[in-house]
């Protein structure tokens, strides 16, 4: 079984984040940079599928040279290739169009990808590169069963659990529930340091046409200090809230 996992490289959660003074993408100084956490879950689907049916697993990302970083983790947890599509991508279109250049150069039996990055929350991509490579895909997956065929996935719905099955090759897009994510050893690691980690350049004529542009990014607007009542009776702190909540807070 030759598998692919999607691997994108996204602020960790507990990083302050800045915008940047262009104002249109965050300030990169001093964040510190994971791989997203629900493509963990697609890393360990795929090993864990290796290890059962046998076969390859390679990870791939798009973009810059300080992605390989999340390559190399998913390495030390047991992936055994590393790809790096060089483009500059702008939007989940053009990236899955990166995607699907490189996917069909490997040509694998299953791509499994996280269901969305925790960074923009999109959840487009796994679903943009099965139509552009014409795959049947399941996505939000939590269980997963897979044959030399096809397979039979599990995935939630409101109210109940809905069983699909496909046929390979496909995509499948992991939901937090799948699995849970080893580890990566310090073996994992040294020989992840080791590896090389391939290049493919994609086809910049079908990668830099963005659908989508950035033109602005903003924080939220800092909260303002909450009020504490004191130095009164019980039904006076009430008449005193429920004034501060029609007036102040306009919620009444």
């Amino acid at each position: 079984m030759n598998i692919v996992v999607l691997v994108k490289q996204v602020p960790d959660t507990a990083t302050r984040i800045k915008v940047a003074p262009s104002g249109t993408e965050i300030d990169r100084q001093g964040v510190n940079f994971v791989v997203n956490p629900y493509d963990e879950f697609a890393i360990e689907e795929a090993i864990r599928i290796k290890e059962k049916l046998g076969g390859q697993v390679t990870v791939l990302t798009v973009g810059e040279q300080k992605t390989e970083e999340a390559l190399r983790t998913a390495l030390a947890m047991g992936a055994d290739e590393a790809v790096r599509v060089s483009a500059e991508v702008q939007d989940p279109l053009t990236t899955a169009r990166a995607i699907a250049f490189a996917v069909r150069e490997l040509a694998p039996d299953l791509v499994l990808a996280g269901k969305q990055a925790v960074d923009d929350d999109e959840g487009q991509v796994g679903s943009l590169v099965a139509a552009l490579l014409d795959w049947p895909q399941v996505t939000v997956v939590t269980k997963l069963e897979l044959t030399a065929e096809g397979g039979v996935a599990e995935r939630e719905i409101e109210g109940g659990v809905e069983v699909v099955e496909f046929t390979l090759p496909a995509v499948v897009t992991a939901q937090k529930g799948l699995n849970e994510p080893r580890y990566a050893s310090l073996p994992g690691i040294m020989k992840a340091k080791r590896k090389e980690i391939r290049q493919i350049a994609a086809d910049q004529s079908v990668t830099l046409d963005p659908m989508v542009r950035t033109t602005a990014l903003e924080l939220p607007p800092a909260r303002t200090a909450g009020k504490i009542l004191t130095g009164m009776d019980a039904q006076a702190a009430a008449k005193e809230l429920v004034r501060l909540l029609h007036e102040e807070a306009k919620l009444i």
